[in-house]
């Protein structure tokens, strides 16, 4: 389980680091220099792998949301009540999946270590695609290796990623299933409440 936690921390930080890119370069050069760039700058802080709260949020704010297309992934993780939701919920779903993404892999990124190996698989795209997959996999030093493949999309220029799959398991699906099943009981304002108490009690397990 630790394993696949660091994994899919490599996938937040590459998915969250995936600055601006020329349209000449692919997804797959992006890819590798994000992961390179991000791991560098985790691994330079001991602060934030002694479990620094504060400065992993930082971090978050400034290395990953930036660069991600955070409202494509919250909406496909609301799915098709997503056009219910009036603005303002639409911002606090936002506000609370980011908090529940950061809250939950926060012991991954204070457990990341530098002895992991990532190999890339030959990129399949065609010149002109504005959607691609880059394949990787990723090799703990003990342990099996893990599927992890990036889901890559281009936006004004830049490829930004809008879901992961870990181990044949895509992040988004994963939360859609979760999602539709709160709202179709208590609504959107019930998912927001129930996303809200699920971050502060991880916040508070933290803090013990």
């Amino acid at each position: 389980m630790r394993a696949v936690l660091r994994a899919l921390l490599l996938g937040v930080l590459v998915a969250c680091s995936a600055v601006a890119a020329t349209a000449a370069e692919g997804p797959d050069v992006v890819i590798k220099r994000a992961v390179d760039e991000a791991a560098a700058a985790l691994l330079a802080d001991r602060e934030i792998q002694a479990g620094n709260r504060q400065k992993l949020n930082a971090l978050v704010d400034a290395k990953i949301v930036p660069y991600l297309n955070f409202q494509r992934m919250t909406q496909a993780a609301v799915g098709r009540h997503w056009g219910r939701a009036t603005a303002e919920q639409q911002q606090s779903l936002m506000r609370e999946f980011k908090a529940l993404l950061t809250n939950t892999y926060a012991g991954a990124f204070t457990a990341y270590r530098a002895d992991t190996v990532i190999e890339y698989r030959p990129l399949r795209m065609q010149a002109g695609d504005s959607e691609a997959v880059v394949r990787s996999l990723v090799k703990p030093k003990n342990g099996e290796p893990i599927q992890l493949d990036y889901y890559v999309e281009r936006f004004d220029g830049a490829w930004k990623v809008v879901d992961i799959n870990v181990l044949g398991a895509r992040l988004v699906q994963t939360y859609q299933g979760q999602f539709n099943t709160e709202i179709s009981a208590n609504g959107i304002d019930g998912l927001i409440k129930a996303l809200g108490a699920k971050n502060r009690a991880i916040e508070a397990r933290s803090r013990s």
